[in-house]
């Protein structure tokens, strides 16, 4: 067996090694494979004059426990009801920018992203979504710093390997119906003192958007694709 591509994509989209897929599905779907290979780090812009809330942790060549719902619901806001790609990515890269370390354990908060995700675990890579948290340790300092942000998104758009791949050949989009999208916005930051700043970011989704159903969360990019 071997394993289940998402280049389909367009994007070297590399999946978790527990994801298998038979050959047949895997041909149908090699004409999309190859475009830009840029999924090999992490393309996230940062401001080093405020305390820094990206993730310290890389994804993880094993499939992470996944975290249990904390008692009394989560702090995270859940999933909207949303089935257009570009509009669910949107409001997934807010809810990934957001978080309030002052109020919400960190894994509250990894309780709570993993709603958003796909239940078909054949495709979901939960680790590269957790990563864009960071590690307990970062987080109690966090915490003892008072750190929240909130974010808003100014645009989103499917990146231009993505069209290329799909103009390709449209047909292979309806095997796992996942979408490549780029999304770019503002987290405003705030500490402990008074301390507060701004930061432009910007992000690669993966979503899962099957007709009849509402959007889910498939994975983050280690780079941001044009």
């Amino acid at each position: 067996m071997r394993k289940r591509s998402l280049d389909a994509l367009g994007i070297g989209w590399q999946p978790p090694r527990r994801v298998m897929l038979a050959a047949g599905v895997l041909a149908a779907l090699l004409v999309l494979a190859g475009a830009v290979a840029w999924w090999t780090g992490r393309g996230q812009s940062t401001d080093a004059s405020a305390p820094h809330t990206g993730s310290s942790a890389s994804p993880k060549s094993t499939s992470a426990p996944v975290p249990k719902p904390p008692p009394g619901g989560s702090k995270v806001a859940g999933p909207p009801p949303i089935a257009d790609p570009l509009a669910f990515a949107r409001a997934s890269a807010v809810m990934l920018w957001t978080f309030d370390a002052r109020t919400t354990s960190r894994d509250d908060q990894l309780a709570g992203m993993h709603t958003w995700m796909t239940g078909e675990t054949a495709y979901a890579d939960w680790d590269s979504v957790q990563a864009q948290i960071p590690d307990p340790l970062l987080w109690s300092r966090l915490k003892d710093n008072a750190q929240h942000a909130s974010a808003t998104t100014s645009e989103a758009h499917f990146p231009s390997a993505f069209k290329q791949a799909l103009a390709e050949n449209p047909q292979a989009i309806t095997e796992a119906y996942v979408y490549a999208v780029t999304v770019r916005g503002k987290t405003q930051l705030a500490w402990a003192g008074g301390g507060g700043g701004a930061e432009d970011r910007q992000i690669t989704l993966a979503v899962q958007c099957r007709p009849g159903r509402d959007c889910r969360l498939v994975a983050v990019a280690p780079r941001v694709a044009p």
